[in-house]
């Protein structure tokens, strides 16, 4: 009995971590004004890590094949929220889609527990969500050209 509250214990802590990663992006991205926030984000990565975690309880082979359906699936819902406007011509939300199919990844890499891989993959995320559109800017002065005012 003892083994099987471990287990529990265990499980509900990568559950738990996979909403906080995921509501971390969703937070920056909710800062900025795009469609998805929080709530959107911190739901993609727990269920990935759900679905991953109770597959990889029952037919660990299969685990693989579930992070295989998520990793595709998961572009449907990124595909929502990319926008091309008919007046301007230019393609917005991309960065958008690709938090979100990132997220179910880190939702995935809680269920398995790779928690190196889990750090390093949601420190980058940060690091590129925070400083890549002030870098995108400054080459764009540098080089000339006025760039995307919205990065």
């Amino acid at each position: 009995m003892e083994t099987q509250s471990i287990a529990f214990v265990d499980d509900a802590w990568r559950l738990i971590l996979a909403v906080v990663f995921g509501a971390a992006l969703g937070l920056n991205r909710d800062l900025h004004g795009k469609p998805t926030g929080v709530r959107t984000l911190g739901l993609v990565s727990l269920g990935s890590a759900l679905a991953t975690l109770a597959v990889a309880r029952s037919d660990p082979p299969g685990a693989s094949r579930v992070v295989q359906g998520i990793v595709t699936g998961i572009g449907f819902l990124g595909a929502g929220v990319i926008i091309r406007t008919r007046l301007e011509g230019e393609v917005r939300g991309l960065t958008t889609a690709a938090c979100v199919w990132l997220t179910a990844c880190l939702g995935a890499a809680c269920a398995l527990a790779d928690w190196r891989l889990l750090t390093l993959g949601v420190a980058l995320a940060l690091v590129i969500l925070a400083l890549g559109g002030p870098f995108e800017r400054l080459v764009h002065r540098w080089r000339g050209g006025a760039g995307d005012q919205e990065l």
